[in-house]
């Protein structure tokens, strides 16, 4: 599964990412209409934790029990899951999602980077599948288990492209 990393000014590769501080988080979004799965990465980037989910008032207050959430946990960015199609086309709900990112960071004063996030929810579901979850726990977990495998992604993609830069500056 190939990710894309982009910010929230162009969705260009040719763009550098921002990078959070070394003792500032990672928060990662699964923006849906109803919910917002959420995870956030240790101070080192290392280790996706998975937060509960955030159950969608109105948007006023969506950004303001983010920005509380963000100030909580020392985040110094945010990962949006980007909702593309199976083609990599844009979807309704991805310029949806953009939008309300690009709010998110304007409000919060974060950067925001966002990341493929085609084919979490359907691992997910399969992982709380396995698990013999019931349906009320799958319903429960399933946008908080997505936003973790977003920002285990992310870091893994991270440690890697890390890793190939080491190799070749020696």
């Amino acid at each position: 599964m190939q990710r894309e990393n982009r910010d929230s000014s162009d969705f260009s590769d040719s763009e550098p990412q921002p990078e959070p501080g070394p003792t500032h988080r990672i928060l990662a979004l699964d923006v849906g209409k109803k919910r917002i799965g959420l995870a956030v990465s240790d101070p080192l980037g290392i280790t996706a934790q998975g937060l509960p989910t955030l159950e969608r008032i109105r948007i006023r207050d969506d950004l303001n029990r983010l920005k509380k959430l963000i100030q909580e946990w020392s985040v110094g960015m945010l990962l949006v899951g980007r909702p593309l199609h199976m083609s990599g086309s844009e979807s309704r709900q991805s310029l949806y999602t953009a939008e309300f990112a690009q709010r998110l960071s304007e409000y919060a004063g974060r950067p925001v980077v966002y990341w493929d996030e085609r084919l979490t929810s359907v691992e997910a579901e399969r992982i709380l599948r396995a698990s013999g979850a019931s349906l009320e726990e799958k319903k429960n977990a399933v946008d908080r288990l997505s936003a973790v495998l977003l920002l285990e992604s992310y870091l893994e993609s991270r440690r890697i492209t890390a890793a190939s830069e080491d190799s070749t500056d020696g």
